[in-house]
């Protein structure tokens, strides 16, 4: 069960990264989507930083709890962006919102136990 929540994070994690690293390099389809849901172009290298924060925090496990919580506040908005201009892709950001959760419940005990998907 660890090593499937391992996977499970890491994928997530993985994807993450790789999005907050082309934010922050101002990789240009990154910054060219940001201008095509409404942001402005400048703040693409300060939302691919926060991103790494919070993924930092999510894959170090003393703080994964924190970094779950921001990880679900980035894919939050990223969700609310595309619902608000139309784009089918709005679920993407809820799943994996979802993988991420799951990753860390199934890899981390002190979560299973605070929150139980069925009683023994």
């Amino acid at each position: 069960m660890i090593w499937t929540g391992r996977i499970l994070s890491g994928f997530v994690s993985l994807f993450l990264l790789v999005d907050g690293g082309a934010r922050l390099a101002g990789f240009a389809p990154y910054v060219e989507g940001m201008t095509r849901f409404g942001y402005p172009a400048q703040l693409a290298p300060w939302v691919g930083l926060t991103l790494l924060i919070c993924v930092a925090l999510y894959v170090l496990p003393r703080t994964a709890i924190l970094g779950a919580i921001l990880v679900t506040g980035y894919l939050g908005g990223a969700t609310a962006t595309h619902v608000r201009v139309g784009d089918p892709w709005w679920l993407f950001p809820v799943a994996l919102g979802v993988m991420a959760w799951g990753g860390l419940w199934l890899r981390n005990g002190a979560l299973r136990e605070w929150i139980p998907v069925m009683k023994r």
